[in-house]
């Protein structure tokens, strides 16, 4: 493939939504090449369906491995509707979230296994691996608080589990930083949204000067 595969990813109340908001138009601005912004699980036609279902609170009683499959089926058709198509038009992919998220969160948040959870995602990507992927890390209580402020009730059913939940995701997100540090750079998002906004923005151009040329210094 010729293109370039970003991912953020980070606990509940990290932010990732906001910094990939702000970061897409800023890469956009400074790069080349074409660039699509996308997010998981959804992304495409069939996937934010499933989406729908996965997270939808009225479906709390959904079996955990179910839970497994449903994103990994998501996912693969992500792949093969909009990330896949994209990778091999040159494009630049930047995903709010990808098969790291499956191992912090059904692997160790739900305790599925993550090596279990990383044999499914191995078949449902065929190896597909991000190029570079942005960790936005906020412990879970800060995380937890910034929800309930922004959303109120309104939350999604994973959003909705506890604080021991939420800090077994974080744990395991922290380990794959440490087992794949060439890859995932780590950010503090308890910092300010432009401050998190200009470091990201920093790590990929830094990471990749030919591909955003006009803002690197």
């Amino acid at each position: 493939m010729d293109g370039l595969f970003i991912t953020i990813e980070g606990p509940d109340g990290a932010g990732k939504t906001s910094v990939l908001n702000e970061l897409f138009p800023r890469l956009q601005f400074a790069s080349e090449k074409e660039m699509i912004k996308t997010r998981e699980p959804g992304g495409g036609k069939i996937a934010e369906k499933i989406r729908d279902l996965i997270l939808d609170p009225a479906y709390g009683e959904m079996d955990d491995r179910s839970e497994v499959l449903l994103y990994a089926a998501a996912r693969r058709q992500h792949i093969v509707d909009v990330i896949s198509p994209a990778l091999n038009n040159g494009k630049i992919v930047l995903c709010d979230r990808f098969v790291d998220s499956s191992i912090a969160y059904q692997g160790a948040g739900r305790r599925v296994g993550i090596e279990e959870v990383a044999q499914i995602n191995q078949f449902a990507t065929e190896g597909l691996t991000p190029d570079f992927t942005l960790y936005l890390d906020v412990d879970s209580d800060t995380g937890l608080k910034r929800i309930q402020r922004s959303r109120g009730y309104q939350v999604d059913r994973l959003e909705s589990e506890g604080l021991e939940f939420h800090q077994r995701v974080r744990h395991a997100y922290l380990k794959l930083v440490e087992q794949n540090s060439a890859r995932v750079h780590k950010i503090d998002a308890r910092t300010g949204l432009q401050d998190v906004v200009d470091q990201s923005f920093s790590a990929i151009s830094t990471a990749y000067p030919d591909y955003f040329k006009e803002m690197v210094e």
